[in-house]
């Protein structure tokens, strides 16, 4: 809407990607934080509590804390997006299919966990996969035959391809989308752990992606330059701004998770942002949180299975440090250190080429 004032009215200002990525921020973090008092007590009083794993005996008082409060910073993304953004504009239309089709699937899984009672329960392991892979296909393959999104392959310090992926980009894209996606999702196990990464990332992948869309900085910096891609930042804003107004009420002590409604959908749009900056690989580095997160379940898993032996007290490494008594704040705001520490660098690599 604000860009459409731009034409009609003349106001210049709302033309600039900027100023209306500012003013989706802070629409969304508004809207989050006046709804999210609402839905607390309405979710309380219909007891839409995430059973608590029984694994981890140390979050029994979490035992009566609402989810699927990433609803709430969804809605408020989408509606600041569709107020700020230009829906003309094929990567935001894509965008918001990647949250909504997410976000969709994380409600699926949160409402069979909260009607079964069970943490371990909600879709089967190959239903929730294969939802989660069509969803990344229909993107994929959109961008590939309605965008013609190029398909080169991009590494960090090298200022030219190295190849063009072809048809394969669409299996490449995928991979990109879900295991991002996932990786959040491991991530989200104790208050505001996976919030604040993905708010860093967010950010990070915000400039990589405005840098990509305009012309004279992506020529000066050596980036390839993708026409139109800089209108997604408007939604990264947006969800932004939600997250902090979710993260209000789900610092520690948290009154309120996301459940997989939220980690699914921001773990996805991630992935999005980093395929439209053409910064897959430098994901690893900018979602560093979530690698390791990640790692820490392949390695536990694969070392049990191999050698019948655990790496880890318990995985994802978050347990782990609670298994050996630090203070869950303590292992929060390290992991959060981490994440910052890890985004400066990926964006010093921007100049390195």
């Amino acid at each position: 809407m604000l860009y459409y004032l731009h034409q009609l009215l003349d106001i210049h200002l709302f033309f600039y990607i900027s100023v209306r990525a500012g003013f989706a921020f802070f629409i969304s973090f508004s809207l989050a934080l006046l709804l999210m008092p609402g839905y607390i007590s309405w979710a309380t009083a219909k007891k839409a509590a995430q059973p608590i794993n029984k694994f981890v005996p140390a979050h029994e008082a979490k035992r009566s804390t609402p989810t699927m409060g990433g609803a709430v910073f969804i809605f408020s993304t989408l509606v600041a997006t569709l107020l700020s953004a230009r829906l003309d504009n094929i990567y935001v239309l894509l965008g918001i299919v990647v949250i909504v089709g997410y976000a969709s699937i994380g409600l699926k899984d949160d409402l069979g966990k909260i009607l079964s009672k069970d943490n371990l329960q909600g879709l089967s392991a190959r239903g929730k996969m294969a939802l989660l892979l069509a969803v990344a296909a229909i993107i994929s393959t959109a961008l590939v035959y309605i965008a013609d999104f190029p398909t080169d392959f991009y590494i960090p310090f090298f200022k030219k391809p190295l190849f063009d992926m072809g048809i394969f980009s669409i299996l490449f894209w995928m991979l990109v989308i879900v295991a991002s996606s996932n990786a959040v999702n491991l991530t989200d196990g104790l208050d505001g752990l996976a919030t604040v990464p993905t708010v860093i990332a967010l950010g990070t992948l915000g400039v990589i992606v405005y840098l990509t869309g305009h012309a004279v900085f992506s020529r000066y910096l050596l980036l390839p330059n993708i026409q139109g891609v800089g209108e997604v930042v408007i939604i990264a804003a947006a969800l932004s701004g939600g997250l902090l107004g979710f993260l209000w009420y789900n610092c520690y002590p948290a009154e309120l998770f996301m459940g997989d409604t939220g980690s699914l959908a921001i773990g996805a749009f991630l992935g999005y942002l980093a395929i439209l900056g053409k910064s897959e690989v430098l994901l690893i580095l900018i979602g560093v949180v979530f690698v390791i997160e990640t790692v820490s379940v392949i390695l536990q898993v694969g070392s049990y299975k191999l050698r019948n032996k655990r790496v880890f007290l318990m995985a994802p490494i978050h347990h782990h440090f609670e298994m050996k008594n630090w203070a869950e704040n303590k292992i929060i705001v390290r992991f959060w250190m981490i994440a910052f520490i890890a985004n400066i660098l990926a964006l010093i690599t921007l100049k390195i080429r």
